[in-house]
């Protein structure tokens, strides 16, 4: 059992809290750190871990072991680059960071320390994903041409924070709360992308925002694809990669549907997870050298990149290369 830290306490701080405290049998959360003591407090006492107001207090805190990290966009680079030099694995919430240079800086770090680093992707373990990914690595589908997604949920209205609305933190429209996820997902079947065009529609900004984002890919290895992403639209995910052969479709969390040639059709269900869960459970068998994290640091970098790149492209209305 890992004694970990978890930095930050909001929303989705709690939300961690919620799903691994008392229920994994590979972390605990035995310090967390949080600017807001008072509202954090409650979520502490429950959980039963020493509350504070400083990342450092929780690095020289001598029970911790690891880190996670629930803070705002801007501040992970920088974070997880304190963590490393203090040799503790860490587990950063998506995304990564904002800017391809802070995303290899951050991964650099981690790699001179010789400690894992993981990023908060839960939707790569979806039984949805992993069936996904399974039949494309089979290579039942023939030679991949073409990646569609797009996921939507109304977690923007529902859930807001006040630095959620500052153009610095959460550009791009959904592109940090959702659209991250679909980069991630079309990364994992398809690498790195080579060029990237995106427009975002904005109908209302503040507090319950309204707006859609659509982006068009060309990948390295000249697969094509697009996503779409509206946020304060009812919760719906999809990821669709087309071979000559067949197709795979993950519909939701527990849904695949295969197509093959000849008009079959086969749909198959899949039991629910506790996604969050799992993947603190994976960090975790990575910060003790038992699997690596399933997302590769080259993967954590590429979605930066690409990430980045929309969001250049959205500011230009111009297609943007990606080296």
């Amino acid at each position: 059992m890992i004694n970990a830290a978890i930095i930050g306490l909001g929303w989705w701080g709690k939300n961690i809290v919620k799903c691994v405290q008392g229920k994994s049998t590979k972390l605990r959360f035995v310090h967390g750190v949080s600017k807001e003591i008072d509202a954090a407090l409650p979520i502490a006492e429950a959980g039963g871990f020493t509350l504070s107001d400083d990342l450092e207090q929780a690095l020289a805190d001598k029970r911790v072991q690891a880190v996670v990290l629930a803070t705002p966009h801007s501040l992970h680079a920088d974070q997880i680059v304190r963590v490393a030099a203090a040799g503790k694995p860490v587990f950063c919430e998506k995304p990564l960071s904002l800017k391809r240079a802070d995303a290899e800086r951050a991964v650099a770090a981690c790699a001179k320390a010789g400690i894992a680093l993981g990023v908060g992707q839960n939707k790569r373990f979806w039984p949805s994903m992993v069936e996904l990914r399974r039949v494309v690595a089979s290579g039942a589908l023939g030679r991949i041409m073409h990646i569609e997604g797009h996921y939507s949920n109304e977690n923007s209205g529902m859930h807001f924070s006040a630095w959620r609305d500052f153009p610095g933190e959460s550009p791009g429209g959904g592109m940090t709360g959702t659209g991250i996820h679909l980069l991630d997902a079309f990364i994992s079947v398809g690498g790195p992308m080579s060029e990237v065009n995106a427009r975002v529609v904005t109908h209302r900004t503040g507090r319950d925002p309204r707006d859609a984002a659509s982006v068009m890919f060309r990948f390295a290895s000249n697969v094509s694809g697009y996503f779409g992403l509206v946020r304060a639209s009812p919760i719906y995910w999809r990821v669709h990669v087309f071979g000559d052969e067949g197709s795979v479709e993950a519909l939701g969390e527990t849904e695949v549907v295969m197509r093959a040639r000849g008009g079959k059709v086969e749909r198959r269900e899949f039991p629910k997870v506790d996604s969050i869960r799992t993947e603190i459970d994976a960090f975790a068998d990575a910060a003790t050298g038992r699997s690596p994290y399933p997302i590769t640091p080259a993967e954590m970098v590429d979605t930066i990149a690409a990430f980045e790149a929309i969001i250049q492209s959205m500011q230009t209305n111009e297609p943007v290369c990606i080296d």
